[in-house]
């Protein structure tokens, strides 16, 4: 019997508590690995363990004022791979930081509130629905 592979998910926030509470609740999902990281300069050292979906918090600046904020990390996730689907997470609900995440590649936005973790749910839902479309196609343009 074949086992369905589990999602690598980073989280990366320098909210503490938000981390944790997002960790928790994708944890109670048997279809995830989780892995979390309170600065972009420590997800992007460990991307070497291939995430298939990473959700990055737009400011993170609580832990360190130098270290790089979300949209810095966002670039440098693209530089690495540009496949690799970020969802962006923010306190701020203004049309002007979800267009700015929607200009350097971001996959989607997300609010931070009451139903974040609902709405990061389905959107990782879409996005490995969207990839094994995706490697179905390649698969079969490959045999024509």
């Amino acid at each position: 019997m074949k086992t369905e592979q589990k999602i690598n998910l980073f989280l990366v926030d320098d909210d503490a508590v938000f981390l944790k509470l997002l960790q928790i609740e994708f944890l109670q999902f048997a279809g995830f690995h989780v892995q979390t990281f309170a600065t972009g300069e420590l997800c992007i050292a460990g991307m070497d363990a291939q995430p298939d979906v990473i959700i990055l918090d737009y400011h993170l600046d609580g832990v360190d004022k130098t270290a790089m904020n979300g949209i810095q990390t966002l670039d440098k996730i693209k530089a690495i791979n540009k496949e690799i689907p970020v969802i962006m997470l923010s306190s701020q609900d203004k049309i002007e930081v979800a267009v700015d995440c929607m200009h350097h590649q971001a996959f989607d936005y997300v609010i931070k509130s009451e139903t974040a973790f609902l709405r990061l749910q389905k959107i990782i839902t879409r996005v490995m629905e969207h990839k094994k479309t995706e490697s179905q196609l390649k698969w079969y343009m490959e045999r024509m």
